[in-house]
C-alpha cells in the first residue's frame, strides 16, 4: 500500500511541476491558441491521478486499523501491567529495573473535522475533534509502550510520562514513555 501512495505522490508532483512551471508560460505565450497540447493535458490527469491514488491509499488504510475499544467507547489495556505517573507503586517494591519503554504515534484528523474545528475556533468552545484525536493518539501510544514493557518481562511501568509536537497541519505525534520495573510485592 505504501508503495502504490508513493506511485500516486511522485505522480502528482510531476503534474503539479509539470503544470506550474511549464504549462503556465506556455498558456501565457500561447493565450491565443486555446489548444491544449497533449504534455499538459497529461501533466494535469498526472496531477489528478496522483492525488486520487493518494487519497484511495489513504482511505484504504484508515479502514485497515481501528484503535480497539470497549462499547463505551473507553480504552482497553490487553494486559495486566501496571501503570503509574509516579516513581512508587504503594504496596510494592521495585526489585529490578529493566529500562527505557516507549511508544509513539502520529495522528491527524481528516479535513472535514478539521473544518469544523476551525468554525469553532472563531466561534468559541471545546475542540471536541482534536481532543477525541489526541486522546485515541494517547491510548496508542500507551498501548505500544506497553507492549513493549511486555516483550521485556515487565510488572509495571514506573515514571510514565506524555510529549506532544505537532508534526504539519492538524497532525500530532504523541510519545509515551516510563521505566519497566520487576516487581517485588510487600503486601
Amino acid at each position: 500500500m505504501k508503495t502504490i501512495r508513493y506511485i500516486g505522490s511522485i505522480f502528482f508532483i510531476l503534474g503539479l511541476f509539470t503544470s506550474i512551471f511549464a504549462g503556465i508560460p506556455w498558456a501565457v505565450i500561447t493565450a491565443e491558441d486555446p489548444v491544449v497540447p497533449l504534455w499538459l493535458r497529461t501533466a494535469v490527469f498526472s496531477l489528478l491521478g496522483g492525488i486520487f491514488i493518494v487519497l484511495v491509499t489513504v482511505g484504504l488504510g484508515q479502514k485497515k486499523y481501528k484503535a480497539p475499544e470497549k462499547a463505551n467507547g473507553s480504552y482497553e489495556h490487553k494486559t495486566k501491567i501496571l501503570m503509574s505517573n509516579s516513581v512508587v507503586l504503594p504496596g510494592s517494591e521495585v526489585s529490578e529495573i529493566l529500562g527505557l519503554v516507549q511508544g509513539h504515534t502520529v495522528f491527524a484528523i481528516w479535513l472535514g473535522k478539521d473544518l469544523s474545528a476551525i468554525i469553532k475556533l472563531i466561534l468559541g468552545g471545546e475542540l471536541t475533534e482534536y481532543t477525541d484525536m489526541m486522546g485515541k493518539a494517547r491510548e496508542i501510544a500507551a498501548e505500544r509502550m506497553l507492549a513493549q514493557a511486555e516483550e521485556i518481562g515487565a510488572d509495571a511501568v514506573i515514571n510514565i510520562r506524555y510529549m506532544t509536537t505537532s508534526v504539519v497541519g492538524s497532525a500530532a505525534e504523541l510519545f509515551a514513555y516510563g521505566t519497566a520495573v520487576k516487581l517485588k510485592n510487600t503486601q
